[in-house]
């Protein structure tokens, strides 16, 4: 009789969840195009123009709720499986995946923002196209739903409301024009999506180190940078 090895890795890497899908891209796709175009489309320049106009009518600049909201739904993952509502994954997994959409949306929003060089509604500098914290606030709703389309669906879609708002204050605060805010949500679905491919190479990666004893993750942000910290002890 031969021996058989047991796989003590209790993640499924055979997920649909982690392989690449063209049907993904289809959300996303179409939102940061929207955002693209936004920039050289007369018809959706005076969209954002109007829209400026009427906020700006209503609604005084300068609430702060944005800063916060944008990493409301990663928060309530970590606080649901605390409550004993249990996700798609456990703690070292689902922080692995966390923080790489994190570093995915900050190596795809940076850039095109210093790139694109579009001038904030505001005129406070010219890092206004995408928006970070709308594209931050979506990669953190998209990975709530990951977490738990498969556990509860009317729980794992729960995070999209506040992502959305989340882009609305922006808009409200003067600091984006609405073509800004939708695409940092496609971009920052698209983060959460690509994290998910990602996670069986970087748990292959980790797992052929010392096993992991503590991970630990905090958000940091700046005036022009945002991004994630991670420490990990072996």
């Amino acid at each position: 009789m031969k021996a058989q090895t047991v796989n003590k890795d209790t993640t499924d890497h055979q997920d649909r969840a982690y392989h690449f899908s063209g049907g993904k891209l289809i959300v996303p796709s179409v939102l940061i195009s929207y955002g693209v175009v936004s920039l050289v489309s007369n018809d959706l320049k005076s969209l954002n123009q109007s829209t400026r106009h009427e906020t700006r009518e209503h609604i005084i600049a300068g609430a702060r709720i944005d800063n916060y909201m944008q990493y409301a739904p990663a928060a309530a993952v970590y606080l649901l499986n605390f409550a004993g509502v249990k996700g798609k994954h456990k703690f070292k997994d689902r922080t692995m995946i966390y923080a790489a959409s994190q570093l995915v949306a900050a190596a795809l929003v940076l850039p095109t923002k210093h790139f694109v060089s579009e001038v904030r509604p505001d005129a406070t500098n010219h890092l206004s196209f995408p928006s970070g914290h709308t594209a931050t606030a979506f990669s953190s709703a998209q990975f709530m739903f990951r977490e738990y389309q498969d556990v509860n669906f009317g729980l794992s879609i729960s995070g999209y409301p506040v992502a959305a708002m989340t882009g609305i204050y922006r808009v409200f605060n003067d600091k984006h024009w609405v073509g800004d805010v939708v695409a940092g949500a496609g971009i920052g679905i698209l983060s959460t999506e690509v994290a998910y491919w990602l996670f069986p190479l970087i748990s292959r990666y980790l797992s052929s180190k010392k096993e992991v004893e503590s991970l630990s993750i905090a958000p940091f942000g700046q005036r022009n940078t945002y991004g994630i910290t991670m420490i990990k002890k072996i």
